[in-house]
């Protein structure tokens, strides 16, 4: 009976340091406790990447940055790293600026205009370009050109040099020419629309072509503004915007202007005999309000959905709305130059009734005007001399008062 006991005795001593042992050992490397936390500075999270929801997705491509764009509203510029930038441009064309030695993304539209930089050869059929280009530096990039008439000095200096040559007409360009200088690009304003099949051609012919809207711009300063667009092209961008920004602080220093209180009409007679004018919503009413002025067809048009900024109307209906206006500007960037009030008298007699040419303020623009989209600042400011009366015409560029007006 005692052996029995001593034997239970030692069975249960055994399984009970069997089960203190297994208590006591070691906890696996997963289930050890974290360390405790050691002082120091916060962790900071990743700087975000910049965004626009309007920046195309491009395979291959980071977004950088959208350029800022102050008055146009007919294109935008989307910047990505190494180089590329993107121009999208309302109703128009869609252009990928590739860097010089950079490779084309996979994967794009078949309708993208793909520009691979340097861009030379090229062919400027759109006239109202020319003064942007030039005020940048860029007319190097320019090889051929779409006219033989030229308001800008050094157009003109580079067509009697022949540093740019003739190529026909937007119309009628001449395709072997270009092809033999190696052209590599076509900037053509929206006349071209009238003529696809000339766009088609210099497409077949390996040109790549683009159309300029400046002209769509209701701003008149968005139409300088577009010179952001050739800065890209042309890698010219820190010049089109400092010279941008010139141009938009002669108008920004007449923002206390409180006005003159002048109206003003600004019109021209066609080879017909109407009138052509400008709807109110237009350019030229628009830089006559920055300059202080009245508009004096104000509201014409304004139920017209044409894009067209002109209207035509008879010269009876001219004299009605317009025979009191205080100023009239003649508009010679269009038709021949004026010199004298016998030529513009020449035009319509009843001319002569106007309030305006009575009393001497009577006005024409240079021929140069309409090509001087780098200058939309510039004009309005001699605009606003002309109606606040701090000039008589001799010292303006763009703009003088009609010999014998009052007399």
């Amino acid at each position: 009976m005692k052996l029995k006991r001593l034997l239970a005795a030692l069975l249960a001593l055994t399984l009970a340091l069997s089960l203190a042992a297994c208590a006591k050992a070691p906890a696996s490397p997963t289930d050890s406790p974290s360390p405790a936390p050691t002082e120091g500075p916060e962790p900071t999270a990743a700087p975000s990447a910049p965004s626009d929801p309007d920046a195309p997705v491009i395979e291959g491509l980071v977004y950088e940055s959208t350029v800022p764009l102050t008055y146009a509203d007919q294109f935008a510029i989307y910047k990505y790293e190494g180089g590329y930038e993107y121009i999208d441009m309302v109703d128009s064309d869609r252009i990928l600026i590739v860097p010089e030695g950079g490779s084309v993304p996979a994967g794009l539209d078949k309708d993208v205009v793909v520009l691979q930089r340097p861009i030379e050869h090229v062919y400027l059929a759109a006239t109202s370009a020319m003064a942007l280009i030039d005020s940048i530096g860029a007319m190097d990039s320019l090889d051929f050109v779409g006219s033989r008439t030229w308001y800008t000095e050094s157009a003109i200096k580079a067509l009697e040099t022949g540093d740019v040559i003739y190529a026909g007409k937007y119309n009628a360009p001449d395709y072997e020419m270009l092809m033999n200088g190696k052209c590599g690009l076509s900037i053509e304003s929206t006349m071209i629309l009238h003529n696809p099949d000339v766009r088609e051609k210099l497409i077949e012919i390996g040109i790549p072509t683009i159309i300029e809207r400046s002209s769509y711009e209701e701003h008149p300063l968005g139409r300088t503004e577009w010179m952001k667009v050739y800065g890209a092209l042309f890698d010219r961008e820190a010049e089109a915007e400092a010279m941008f920004e010139a141009e938009a602080d002669k108008v920004r220093e007449l923002g206390d202007f409180e006005g003159t209180g002048k109206t003003v009409a600004f019109f021209y007679v066609n080879t017909s005999g109407s009138v052509v004018t400008y709807k109110t919503d237009g350019y030229v009413p628009a830089m006559i309000r920055l300059a202080g002025g009245i508009y004096a067809l104000d509201g014409l048009g304004a139920d017209d959905d044409i894009k067209l900024s002109s209207i035509n109307m008879s010269m009876e209906q001219f004299y009605a709305d317009a025979c009191d206006a205080d100023i009239i500007i003649y508009n010679c960037s269009i038709v021949a130059q004026l010199t004298s009030i016998d030529d513009l008298l020449s035009l319509s007699p009843v001319l002569a009734d106007f309030r305006a040419v009575r009393e001497g303020n009577a006005w024409c623009t240079t021929e140069s005007m309409f090509q001087q989209t780098d200058k939309m600042g510039s004009i309005i400011r001699e605009m606003n001399r002309i109606f606040s009366g701090t000039t008589d015409g001799s010292d303006l560029e763009y703009m003088f008062r009609l010999e014998g007006a009052g007399a």
